[in-house]
C-alpha cells in the first residue's frame, strides 16, 4: 500500500499498521513524555481505525486521517491530565495562571484547521525550547503539574519536597516561560 492511498477494506489494516506504526510513534513521542502513554495513544489511533466500517466509509487519505486522530488523542490525553492549576496568590499571579491556561487551551484545541495545527506546532516547539532552559527542579514541577496532572500534594508526598517549595519552583518556571514566550503569546494567543 502506498502512503497516499485510501483504505477500503479492513483486511488492509495490518498493512497500514506496519507501514505507519513507527512514524506515528515518533510523532506522538515528541508530544508525550512517557513511553506507556505513547503506546496507549498509538493503540487508540489504530483501535479507532478498526472501528470504522470501511466498506461504507473508506478512508481516502490514510496518512492524514492517522495523524489527525493521533493529534486528537494527544489533545484528549492532556485534557484528562490537567487536574490542578497554580493557585493565584495575588492579581499579578492570576495573569501567570491565565498565561498557562491559555497556552494549554490552545494546545488542546480540537480544531483541525491548518491554521490551528500550525499555531499548535509553533507553540509546542517554543514551549519545549523554553522548558529545556529551565533549571531541572523548576521544569520538573511544571511538567508534573501542567502536563502530567499531578497535584502539588502528590509530588510532595513522593519526593519529600514541601508544597511551598514546589509552588515557588513552579512560579519561577511560569515567570520564565511567560517572559520567554511573550512575543508568541502576544502575536498568536491573544487573537
Amino acid at each position: 500500500m502506498k502512503k497516499s492511498e485510501s483504505l477500503k477494506h479492513s483486511s488492509e489494516i495490518p498493512v497500514v499498521y506496519k507501514e505507519y506504526k513507527d512514524e506515528l510513534k515518533g510523532y506522538i513521542s515528541k508530544r508525550v513524555d512517557f513511553k506507556e502513554d505513547v503506546e496507549d495513544i498509538l493503540q487508540n489511533v489504530f483501535y479507532n481505525l478498526s472501528k470504522i466500517d470501511l466498506i461504507e466509509n473508506p478512508v481516502e487519505h490514510i496518512s492524514s486521517w492517522l495523524y489527525s486522530v493521533a493529534q486528537n488523542q494527544i489533545t484528549d490525553f492532556y485534557r484528562k491530565k490537567k487536574e490542578e492549576r497554580l493557585p493565584s496568590f495575588s492579581n499579578d499571579e492570576s495573569s501567570d495562571d491565565d498565561f498557562v491556561h491559555t497556552v494549554f487551551e490552545l494546545l488542546s484545541d480540537p480544531d483541525d484547521s491548518p491554521e490551528t495545527k500550525y499555531i499548535q506546532s509553533l507553540v509546542w516547539i517554543e514551549l519545549e525550547a523554553a522548558l529545556s532552559h529551565l533549571p531541572t527542579e523548576q521544569r520538573t514541577v511544571f511538567e508534573l503539574t501542567e502536563m502530567e496532572g499531578f497535584s502539588f500534594k502528590e509530588i510532595s508526598e513522593s519526593t519529600g519536597i514541601p508544597v511551598n517549595t514546589l509552588l515557588s519552583r513552579k512560579r519561577y518556571a511560569i515567570v520564565y516561560l511567560r517572559e520567554r514566550l511573550r512575543n508568541l503569546y502576544d502575536e498568536l494567543l491573544e487573537r
